[in-house]
């Protein structure tokens, strides 16, 4: 494993946006995944030292790509994400769909189409790495909404996400985990959402993002994996 993960929260209290930034060790060239505002990213780097190659964009809302041209000007960065929707991305440079592999150093992410939130949403699969970036398709025990797409394409989405192997740590788009927890352990709790429950109250408490979730965990927890057959 070569690729380092760190988030940083955006749109704090209101939309809870996570972009990521992640680094390839070997090549030391990072990336932003899902741009949402620039000022906290930019803080980020320049505490860091990091200075971003790309972004890599899930999908086109407001609220994931709210950054892209502020950082495109101030780093000289270029902007990767889904080709069909090209014409709803700012600075878009370069256009990808399923199948495609996106490389950042010696990191290669696999492209997974996954319509639904939107009809040209894509995932990031670092395979190699045990990392795929949800975006707004998979979020912590619950889905993004189906604003373009139609509920046959999200459930085809989740069937590719479902069948990935279950160490495989998954990086959503939002902090939405308490919400959904609330919900869910109204009801009776079985052992893994009680380890899932005391995961998140952890991490909460500490002020960090749940996330990352092991795909074996959320397959089990996340009501909407838990009933699908692959």
């Amino acid at each position: 494993m070569s690729l380092t993960i760190k988030p940083i929260l955006c749109r704090a209290g209101v939309m809870d946006n996570y972009a990521y930034i992640i680094t390839d060790e070997e090549s030391n060239i990072s990336a932003i995944v899902d741009a949402s505002e620039a000022a906290p990213i930019i803080d980020f780097c320049q505490e860091h030292k990091i200075h971003p190659s790309y972004i890599l964009t899930t999908h086109h809302h407001f609220d994931h790509v709210g950054g892209n041209e502020e950082l495109k000007q101030l780093y000289g960065l270029q902007i990767a994400g889904p080709e069909a929707e090209r014409l709803q991305i700012p600075g878009l440079d370069i256009g990808l769909k399923e199948g495609d592999v996106f490389k950042l150093g010696n990191s290669k992410a696999e492209i997974i189409a996954a319509p639904g939130h939107t009809n040209g949403h894509i995932l990031y699969y670092f395979a190699a790495d045990k990392a795929l970036f949800t975006g707004d398709v998979l979020f912590n025990l619950c889905i993004g909404g189906i604003f373009e797409g139609t509920p046959a394409d999200m459930r085809q989405s989740l069937q590719k996400i479902r069948a990935l192997p279950d160490d495989v740590m998954f990086y959503p788009g939002h902090e939405y985990t308490w919400h959904s927890l609330r919900s869910l352990i109204s009801g009776k709790v079985d052992e893994d959402m009680k380890k899932y429950y005391e995961l998140a109250v952890s991490r909460l408490q500490e002020h960090k993002p749940v996330a990352p979730v092991s795909l074996e965990l959320e397959k089990k927890c996340n009501p909407y994996l838990r009933d699908l057959q692959v």
